[in-house]
């Protein structure tokens, strides 16, 4: 069932999902080679809990941590632990948090060190396939607008390969809410978006084949052929005309460019 928000709820939503962009930021500022994701995991929930709101994803149908860590060849729902980040290695951070009673989810990929160029090139284009999909965001049109616009930019013209067993989502009071958004599809097909919608939508793109496969944990997807994977997600409200984003990334684009272990120039 697809639940909409009023013009009330939507700035709940929104002072959520920039939350989430505070932490990405703080996240943004800190990292450096020789941290490990679990360390990461600690500066985000302080950052959550100590402005007031609560780690949407901590014990999430028994996921452990408040953040998803993912490393390199990890496509999405890494559990934070011991493993050092290295120069060289990507992570996707995503954070969800729970505020006024509603969550806010977003989720950004940070490039440490002196990574390789095609791999920061995978980074610039599934950014860039976010924002076509957001283009998209608008009443009247169908939910497969999106995931066509995401994979047109990256598989389709880039040949990467655009993950399938994972999708974008709706979002409110609940984590996971309807409609699915995949990130592929068909113009004009699924459902039609409606003013008051809230949405996740977050591109999965690997540098080499669509397939991913699930470690022994039960959470962490890794590509199959073990090659990069990108994440980038933002929270978006579907309005008349353009898309209202939620959540932002300048702030850690900022960070991002102020932090000298980390790659921005890409």
């Amino acid at each position: 069932m697809v639940h909409y928000k009023t013009k009330d709820e939507i700035e709940l939503m929104r002072k959520s999902a920039l939350l989430v962009s505070a932490t990405l930021e703080e996240v943004a500022s800190k990292l450096k080679p020789g941290m490990s994701t679990l360390e990461v995991d600690e500066i985000a929930e302080k950052f959550i809990l100590a402005n007031g709101a609560t780690p949407s994803f901590k014990n999430y149908k028994g996921f452990p941590n408040s953040i998803c860590a993912s490393v390199n060849s990890e496509v999405v729902h890494g559990i934070p632990n011991t493993y050092v980040l290295q120069d060289g290695d990507i992570v996707s951070v995503d954070v969800g948090v729970f505020l006024n009673g509603f969550h806010g989810d977003s989720a950004y990929t940070f490039a440490i060190g002196n990574v390789k160029p095609e791999i920061l090139q995978l980074m610039k284009e599934t950014k860039a396939a976010l924002y076509k999909g957001i283009e998209k965001a608008i009443v009247g049109n169908r939910v497969g607008d999106i995931g066509n616009a995401i994979q047109e930019h990256t598989e389709k013209e880039r040949g990467y390969g655009v993950v399938r067993e994972l999708v974008g989502h709706g979002l409110g009071r609940n984590l996971h809410e309807d409609p699915q958004v995949p990130n592929y599809g068909k113009r004009g097909s699924g459902p039609i978006m409606k003013e008051g919608l809230v949405i996740a939508i977050e591109p999965m793109v690997n540098l080499g084949g669509r397939d991913v496969e699930y470690l022994e944990d039960g959470w962490t997807v890794i590509t199959r052929d073990e090659k990069p994977s990108v994440h980038f997600e933002h929270t978006v409200a579907i309005m008349k005309g353009k898309a209202d984003v939620l959540s932002s990334f300048a702030g850690i684009e900022k960070a991002e460019q102020n932090n000298p272990a980390l790659t921005a120039n890409y």
